[in-house]
């Protein structure tokens, strides 16, 4: 962890050696947003586009060394045909927009999800976009795109039923260590802390398998209006929190 992130996070009040290391997002709230602004959906997605990037970076410097982001679910394609192809539009250009910076900045991309389904340029535009960055260590930015936890623990059962028909493993070798590593992002930790902005208390599909013991953190504000200033409040509401994993703490 970077010494510079220990001094920000003691000057936020946060204890440096607590913070999470890895936090999920649930993006919730652009569309309400918008419509509190009198503007279109779309609107709000393209300013919920400049709080992530603000967020990715405030969490960079905070010492998080993984944020995932939920961009896109496999259930959002029952959208309007206009947003749909407006959040297509928008993720491939804030991804043209973004790369160099995240690159010197040490950021490495990762994309969770059905990637094949996605349009060509898009696909394209995150397979580079992972390819340029794997090198990199300092944080890993992912973000889940055409993404659905029960789909992902679906694919994950299906490969692993593929290796057993090809006489690789029996039925006994099945654990969850196997089921965790295929899923989608096997090298990234479960995520310690999850946020969902805009105030709704449901998980909606969301990392299903890897927040078996995550600490949830509900804010009602909506995602645009999300900053720095919110970001410290969930991790110092995670830090006062004791985490148990199941056992009994005395």
């Amino acid at each position: 962890m970077p010494t510079d992130s220990t001094t920000l996070a003691l000057e936020a009040g946060l204890d440096p050696a607590r913070i999470p290391a890895h936090i999920a997002i649930i993006m919730d709230g652009n569309g309400r947003w918008a419509r509190a602004q009198g503007k279109e959906r779309l609107e709000g997605h393209w300013e919920g586009y400049r709080t992530l990037k603000n967020t990715v970076y405030a969490a960079d410097a905070l010492g998080v060394r993984y944020l995932t982001a939920y961009g896109f679910s496999s259930e959002n394609w029952v959208r309007p045909e206009y947003e749909v192809d407006g959040l297509m539009n928008l993720m491939l250009r804030a991804m043209q927009a973004e790369i160099e910076e995240l690159i010197e900045s040490g950021v490495r991309v990762r994309v969770s999800g059905r990637l094949h389904e996605l349009p060509p340029d898009l696909r394209a535009e995150f397979e580079s976009a992972m390819e340029r960055t794997t090198h990199l260590h300092r944080m890993t930015f992912n973000l889940a795109i055409n993404y659905g936890g029960r789909a992902e623990v679906v694919d994950s059962v299906r490969h692993i039923a593929e290796m057993a028909l090809r006489g690789e493993i029996t039925p006994d070798d099945i654990d969850e260590r196997m089921i965790s590593a295929h899923l989608y992002s096997p090298h990234i930790p479960d995520p310690d802390l999850l946020v969902r902005t805009a105030g709704e208390l449901r998980l909606s599909n969301f990392l299903l398998w890897e927040t078996a013991y995550s600490e949830i953190y509900v804010t009602p504000t909506c995602w645009p209006d999300f900053d720095r200033d919110h970001l410290i409040a969930a991790i110092a509401d995670y830090q006062r929190r004791v985490r148990k994993f199941g056992a009994v703490v005395e």
